[in-house]
C-alpha cells in the first residue's frame, strides 16, 4: 500500500478507534464504507475544490476597481494553496512531481487552445503568458491532484492492466490530436475505439475502508470525466473562462466536451504512471492469474494437486 500523509494517518487511527467502540449492527459496515468513500473522494478533491471555491467567490465579490487584476488575485491565490498542501504535508513529493507535470502538459494546450479559438480569458493582468493567464495551468494541476491522491488514498491496483509503452502511445496520440484536428481530420472517434481495445478488459480493484471492490477501467474513466464536466461548469459559470457559444450568455457546457474530457483520462492516467507504475491484484502477476499460476515452482504445483 501505498504511504499516508501524517494527518491522513492520524484520521485513519482515530476512525478506526472510534469503530472499534462503536456498538455492532448490520447497517454499520456499509453505512461506514459509503461514509468512508464519500470523504476519501473530497479529501482528493481538496485542491480543486478550493480552486473552485476561490474562482466562484471571486466571481460573486471581487471588487471591479480593485488595483490587483481579478486573473492576478487567482493566480496568486492558486500557487497559495499549493504552497500550504505540500507545507502542511497534505501532498507527499511524489504528487507534487505529477501535478507540476500536468500544469506544464496543460499550459501548453491552453496557449494554442486560446489562440485557436477554442476557449477565451478576459485579457487583463500581468500574469499570464500570452492570452493565457496563469492560474489555468493549476486547472489542469487539480485534475492531476485528484488522480494521485485517489490513487494513494484508495490503495488503486489494476487486473490486466495493458503494456505501459501502449498507453502511452495511446496517450500520445490523444495528446497530438488535440492540437492537429484544428489543421487535418479528427481523430477522437478512432482514438475513442483504441482507448475502449487498449483498456477494455482492465479491472481496477480499490478498497474503501475494509473492504476491496471492483470496477472496470473504462467506468472509472467516465466517472471521472463526467466529474470534470460538472466542476467545468461551475468554472465558466464563474466567469474563468468561456467558450464561444457563452460568450453573449452562459450556457451549460456542451455533452460533447465528456468526450474531450474522457480522452484527457488516458493523459491524465499516463502521467500518473509515469510515478506510480500500475500494480496488480494481491495474487495476481502483471499477466494476470493464469500467469501467476505458471510462476509457481512445480514441486509446490504437484503437492497442490
Amino acid at each position: 500500500m501505498l504511504s499516508s500523509t501524517p494527518l491522513e494517518a492520524r484520521l485513519d487511527e482515530r476512525a478506526r478507534r472510534f469503530l472499534a467502540s462503536a456498538p455492532a449492527s448490520r447497517v454499520r459496515p456499509k453505512l461506514t464504507e459509503f461514509v468512508v468513500f464519500g470523504l476519501k473522494q473530497g479529501w482528493a478533491c481538496i485542491f480543486g475544490a478550493t480552486l473552485l471555491a476561490v474562482l466562484m467567490a471571486a466571481r460573486l465579490w471581487y471588487p471591479d476597481g480593485a488595483g490587483l487584476a481579478r486573473n492576478d488575485f487567482l493566480t496568486l491565490a492558486a500557487v497559495l494553496i499549493q504552497v500550504l498542501m505540500f507545507a502542511f504535508r497534505l501532498e507527499t513529493l511524489k504528487e507534487l512531481r505529477v501535478i507540476i507535470l500536468f500544469h506544464l502538459v496543460g499550459t501548453v494546450m491552453e496557449l494554442f487552445k486560446t489562440d485557436a479559438g477554442s476557449w477565451s480569458y478576459e485579457a487583463e493582468g500581468f500574469l499570464r503568458i500570452g492570452a493565457v493567464p496563469l492560474f489555468s495551468g493549476f486547472m489542469y494541476a487539480a485534475v492531476g491532484s485528484y488522480m494521485v491522491r485517489v490513487y494513494r488514498l484508495f490503495d488503486l491496483r489494476f487486473a490486466r492492466y495493458p503494456r505501459r509503452w501502449i498507453t502511452a502511445g495511446v496517450a500520445a496520440a490523444v495528446y497530438v490530436n488535440f492540437f492537429s484536428h484544428h489543421y487535418i481530420w479528427d481523430a477522437r472517434w478512432v482514438l475513442l475505439a483504441a482507448v475502449v481495445v487498449v483498456f477494455g478488459r482492465c479491472v481496477m480493484h480499490f478498497r474503501v475502508f475494509r473492504k476491496h471492490h471492483r470496477m472496470p477501467l473504462l467506468l472509472a474513466f467516465l466517472l471521472v470525466a463526467l466529474f470534470i464536466w460538472v466542476a467545468e461548469n461551475i468554472a465558466t459559470r464563474s466567469g474563468a473562462w468561456l467558450y464561444p457559444s457563452q460568450v453573449d450568455g452562459w450556457q451549460p457546457v456542451g455533452l460533447e466536451k465528456l468526450v474531450a474530457w474522457f480522452l484527457l483520462m488516458i493523459i491524465s492516467v499516463v502521467l500518473v504512471a509515469w510515478v506510480y507504475k500500475p500494480q496488480p491484484p494481491a495474487g495476481e502477476t502483471p499477466d494476470g492469474p493464469a500467469a501467476a499460476r505458471q510462476s509457481i515452482p512445480a514441486s509446490t504445483s504437484k503437492l497442490a494437486e
